[in-house]
């Protein structure tokens, strides 16, 4: 478990499937989350079933999905991840969905990431981490931008959203970036 200030990270849970049913079958969640990626959602609880068997089996050496709890209430409120670790690049990619509406906007999502990238620096020794997300999603670009990444690049017009096509924005934290680095 890893504690901040208004949230905590837990080890993905059974129970937790719940919740990622909730969030994934939210039109709202969905579009923010993937610009309306059907991937995403909707999906059946079945669907959701074998794939959440896949994340609580994930070996934390290479990838993680963990729970986003809210520390005043101690609700399920969204979900951090890692994947694409790569000990000898010294790089991983991160993500973070806040699911419950109710927890927008508060910097519940910046500490929850923040609290993923320090994990990552001191127990993998990492160099730099990345995430992404769609150009449209302006909280996203602000709350990447809050915790300390900066954007490094774009692929233009790779996601499309209602019939308009809009940017993935790709940003970094390096090693020494990150805001508890004592480098």
């Amino acid at each position: 478990m890893f504690e901040g200030t208004s949230v905590k990270l837990l080890a993905l849970r059974a129970e937790d499937a719940e919740h990622h049913l909730r969030w994934r079958n939210d039109p709202e969640v969905v579009h923010w989350a993937t610009g309306g990626d059907p991937c995403f959602g909707p999906v059946t609880a079945e669907a959701l079933a074998r794939g959440f068997e896949t994340m609580l089996r994930l070996d934390p050496r290479e990838s993680a999905v963990l729970t986003v709890e809210d520390r005043a209430d101690g609700s399920v409120i969204g979900m951090v991840d890692y994947r694409d670790l790569d000990p000898f690049a010294g790089q991983a990619t991160v993500g973070v969905t806040i699911g419950d509406r109710d927890h927008w906007g508060r910097g519940h999502g910046s500490e929850a990431l923040l609290l993923l990238v320090g994990h990552l620096f001191r127990a993998f020794g990492l160099h730099r981490v990345e995430l992404d997300t769609w150009s449209g999603n302006e909280r996203a670009v602000r709350a990447f931008t809050r915790a300390g990444f900066r954007e490094e690049g774009r692929r233009r017009g790779a996601v499309p959203v209602a019939g308009r096509r809009y940017d993935t924005v790709l940003f970094g934290m390096l090693r020494e970036e990150w805001p508890g680095s004592t480098d």
